[in-house]
């Protein structure tokens, strides 16, 4: 009995030893500002970078298939991807998903931005702008402005779309089976938010509920990014998830809504109209279809 007092301390210390480390200098740290920043040593140690893909060889690839999914931010498996929507009363080392992208496409970090899931029209972040802000100039300014004056800032309003606003995400990605090891495996290519346009939120009355795609994003050149960034763990808080393992990993609920056909990519409520029941039954048949692939494959 006291062997294994003994063994169950020493693994408890252990434990403690290792959370200490993965909490980044929290209990190590002498002021606030020091916690969540790693010593030089730290970072030396850690070596600190996203896994690698496998080079795939198109000769290696028996079968493939392109789907189009939302991640439904109201689901609460998928919290993780939205939470924190508030920043002002919290760590600078969580971010929401959207506030990550955001900062790192402004600081110019993340350049292959894009208009379609398709990659083919790339997109600046002046491009983007007219859907994240919107301006609008009160009554005072614009009599400001007519009587030939400069408009005093106090009377022009700007509407940001923020974390709060996003209302889903859509991803595009492959699924392929690869003769080399046999395995039916899934290649994320691109992420999209997914929110009404910032003009909505200085018309609310009037605002339509049509959700639009801000942007998309190639996900392969946004790993080290997504990388560095951790989303919150419920189960461990001294073991954060990076964003690009969450996404990797398919650490979320998600529903196909497109797949790639001979009828020009349509989406599954082309053909399926106004019977939300009936198109999560389409998703889930893709879906089930997919995973026969590999199944069917080891059948003899």
């Amino acid at each position: 009995m006291n062997i294994k007092n003994v063994v169950l301390s020493v693994f408890c210390l252990l434990m403690t030893s290792v959370s200490v480390f993965a909490q980044l200098n929290v209990l190590n740290a002498k002021t606030p500002e020091e916690i969540g920043v790693k010593t030089e040593d730290q970072l030396a140690y850690d070596n600190d970078s996203p896994l690698p893909y496998g080079f795939i060889d198109d000769r290696d690839i028996l079968w493939s298939k392109s789907t189009w999914e939302i991640i439904d931010l109201d689901e609460r498996v998928n919290f993780p991807l939205y939470y924190p929507i508030d920043t002002n009363n919290i760590g600078l080392e969580r971010r929401s998903l959207y506030d990550v992208l955001i900062k790192n496409i402004k600081n110019q970090t993340i350049e292959n931005l894009y208009a379609d899931s398709y990659f083919t029209e790339k997109r600046t972040l002046n491009d983007i702008e007219a859907s994240l802000v919107y301006s609008d100039t009160t009554d005072l300014g614009i009599s400001q402005f007519n009587a030939g004056e400069a408009i005093d800032p106090q009377y022009i309003r700007k509407f940001t779309l923020d974390a709060a606003d996003i209302e889903e995400w859509r991803i595009r990605g492959t699924w392929y089976l690869d003769k080399r090891s046999g395995d039916l495996k899934y290649r994320l290519l691109g992420l999209a938010p997914v929110a009404n346009e910032a003009r909505s939120k200085a018309f609310p009355d009037a605002a339509s509920d049509t959700k639009v795609e801000l942007f998309w994003i190639w996900f392969p050149s946004a790993r080290e990014v997504l990388h560095k960034a951790k989303a919150f763990n419920r189960k461990n808080t001294s073991r954060p998830i990076s964003y690009d393992h969450l996404l990797n990993s398919r650490r979320f609920n998600a529903v196909i809504y497109k797949e790639d056909n001979d009828l020009g990519d349509r989406q599954i409520n082309d053909y399926i109209n106004d019977n939300a029941l009936m198109q999560l039954m389409e998703s889930d048949r893709i879906k089930e279809s997919i995973r026969n692939i590999e199944i069917d494959m080891w059948n003899y």
